[in-house]
């Protein structure tokens, strides 16, 4: 769905302005809290290490977007859990995190490199987060989806990582696999 545009403003009857549907709304409130969260957790800690990235190729540098599909032999709701339980989460990464598994609950993952928010949980079926590397400008949060589909007795996590800037996208699309996806086949193994 489109943002809907309507004529008329009180300054210019004539000027467009537009009204944003409801993503819209989401993501500008997802960016607004995290922001917040980010802010108010920088005045209080010293920065954390950064991920080394790697420059995209030319072919990728304009890409703001990803998608991968990768078989887990376990359930959806295993993956569910691994993926919004603090204590898990930090056992399979082996790094800390803080999960706030609600709704508009932040997160903190790979000891504070990754922060954001949960935007919609459903559960058993999909995770989507407004998420950010701290290395980014203040503000710039993409949105990462995690649909997990069963099949059988496997779990097919199909992953949509959108919005990221310009220049990431090779470091990210290789990323999730030894960040999140080796890691979470040896810990569910």
């Amino acid at each position: 769905m489109m943002a809907t545009e309507i004529t008329g403003d009180r300054a210019n009857p004539a000027a467009p302005f537009r009204i944003p549907n409801r993503r819209q709304v989401i993501a500008g409130i997802a960016l607004t809290f995290g922001s917040a969260v980010a802010a108010a957790k920088a005045w209080g800690e010293t920065q954390p290490q950064t991920m080394k990235e790697t420059p995209s190729t030319a072919v990728d540098s304009k890409r703001t977007w990803l998608h991968q599909e990768v078989d887990f032999k376990t359930n959806p709701q295993r993956i569910y859990q691994v993926l919004l339980d603090a204590k898990q989460f930090a056992a399979c990464t082996g790094m800390s995190a803080e999960i706030d598994p609600k709704a508009g609950g932040a997160f903190t993952t790979f000891g504070g490199l990754i922060v954001g928010r949960n935007i919609e949980l459903i559960p058993n079926q999909r995770i989507v987060q407004a998420w950010r590397p701290t290395h980014w400008d203040p503000g710039v949060y993409s949105i990462v989806k995690f649909e997990l589909k069963p099949e059988g007795s496997k779990t097919k996590i199909v992953l949509d990582h959108t919005g990221f800037p310009e220049g990431d996208f090779d470091s990210l699309n290789t990323g999730w696999k030894p960040r999140y996806w080796d890691p979470m086949k040896k810990f569910l193994a």
